[in-house]
């Protein structure tokens, strides 16, 4: 059988990849310890790996990450759940699946290794039969022959060498630009960025993280006493997707404060877990002088936090739809 490698780094992400063929097929299964689900994923990834025995070199290979202690491999597939399973060949994502639907799971994991066959040659069908071009029959029934001349004509055109004039009627439709849709997306962003003097943009929302990240992140924030917006960037593909150019961060959670972008979750942990990086990580390099303020300041989060380990959504007037209503 077929055995399942649990990854704990991405170098060694990455080297388990650079070992199986482009050919072969690759499961990944994200999971977390915390979700009770994936135990359940798991033993279904054993019980469908025991059917491939293991060949030299492999034609599939299973894969198990912690989705939660490896964020950057998670945040490249999307993972915005666990248990989420990603299948893919030649460093393409084939299909991924959310949950742990056993049924749904071993039709993927069957199919995809049958096309995988089909594009090595191995299998038992006959071979394509040749295909003979059929006679052009469509200048005959115009009156002409298959050698593009006409009957009633002994010329034959010439139009290696011709090129449309301005009097020309288009072949197609002009392409209508998108620059005022962007700008109007852009515009949107930025009312979005402050319509809160803290605003998380999250997977989910703050009752109810559809990821780990996001949870954490809330989490923090809590515990600090901060009162925050929040924008559920799943329920808005538009605002998800334009905030990773607009803003140049690719990931999510998000977090902006009097409209500047702070960072992820990885960020905002520094220092002791503290939001203390909020005001002062884009302008300093350096934590130690982070931590320093923090120590020295003791009104450093008075703008922003209510009492310690209470914090929470802000008013109603803060959030911005799709968010949820506040706490």
């Amino acid at each position: 059988m077929s055995q399942i490698s649990e990854i704990g780094s991405s170098e060694a992400f990455e080297k388990h990849l650079s070992c199986i063929p482009s050919t072969a097929l690759v499961v990944i299964s994200f999971h977390t310890p915390w979700a009770a689900p994936c135990a359940q994923m798991s033993s279904i990834l054993a019980a469908l790996a025991a059917n491939y025995p293991p060949k030299s070199p492999p034609s599939i290979s299973f894969m198990s990450l912690n989705a939660e202690s490896l964020p950057d491999i998670s945040e490249s597939y999307d993972v915005t759940a666990v248990p989420y399973l990603v299948l893919q060949s030649d460093g393409k994502v084939l299909e991924s699946i959310s949950g742990c639907d056993a049924a749904k799971v071993r039709s993927a994991v069957e199919r995809w290794m049958g096309n995988i066959g089909v594009r090595e040659g191995k299998t038992n069908l006959p071979e394509a039969l040749a295909i003979q071009p059929r006679p052009d029959i469509s200048d005959a029934a115009n009156g002409g022959t298959s050698n593009g001349t006409n009957e009633n004509s002994n010329t034959i055109k010439d139009l290696s060498t011709y090129a449309p004039s301005a009097s020309d009627p288009p072949t197609a439709p002009a392409m209508s630009g998108h620059a005022g849709e962007t700008e109007a997306l852009h515009a949107r962003l930025a009312e979005l960025v402050k319509a809160a003097p803290v605003m998380l943009f999250m997977k989910g929302t703050p009752s109810s993280p559809q990821c780990g990240f996001s949870r954490q992140l809330v989490g923090i924030l809590r515990e600090q006493g901060v009162r925050y917006g929040f924008f559920n960037i799943l329920a808005d593909e538009e605002v998800r997707q334009g905030m990773k150019v607009w803003a140049d961060w690719p990931t999510f959670p998000q977090l902006w404060v009097g409209g500047e972008l702070v960072g992820g979750l990885d960020i905002v942990r520094l220092g002791s877990y503290c939001l203390s990086l909020v005001a002062f990580t884009m302008q300093m390099a350096d934590t130690s002088q982070v931590k320093e303020e923090i120590e020295s300041n003791a009104d450093f989060f008075k703008d922003y936090a209510v009492e310690k380990g209470k914090g929470g959504m802000a008013g109603p007037e803060a959030q911005k739809s799709p968010g949820t209503t506040a706490a």
